[in-house]
């Protein structure tokens, strides 16, 4: 079983940047495609970044230019570095695998964009 820990989520003004983080435990972590989620107040969760093993990356149309995903196979962990952020990005920030049956979810990072 992989276990999540998220971070690097706060408020932060329209316009601005932050890099969240995601640490997972176990030793295959380098073989799986990752993605990262987001859960709005209301909504249903939503993949909006992933990236597999090689490096090559997709993104939703509507972080597309603005957020980028990368991972250190080293460290375990996979980041998503949001800029230009808008109010429509707040949201509670998951990883988890990209494909195939997800692991349980960690506990989240929220992101509030607000004034």
């Amino acid at each position: 079983q992989v276990q999540f820990v998220e971070s690097g989520g706060g408020l932060v003004q329209p316009g601005g940047s932050l890099r969240l983080s995601c640490a997972a435990s176990g030793s295959i972590f380098s073989l799986y495609d990752m993605g990262w989620y987001r859960q709005a107040p209301g909504k249903q969760r939503e993949l909006v970044a992933t990236i597999d093993s090689s490096g090559n990356t997709n993104y939703v149309d509507s972080v597309k230019g603005r957020f980028t995903i990368s991972r250190d196979n080293a460290k375990n962990t996979v980041y998503l570095q949001m800029n230009n952020m808008k109010p429509e990005d707040t949201a509670v920030y998951y990883c988890n695998k990209a494909l195939g049956s997800l692991y349980s979810w960690g506990q989240g990072t929220q992101v509030t964009v607000s004034l």
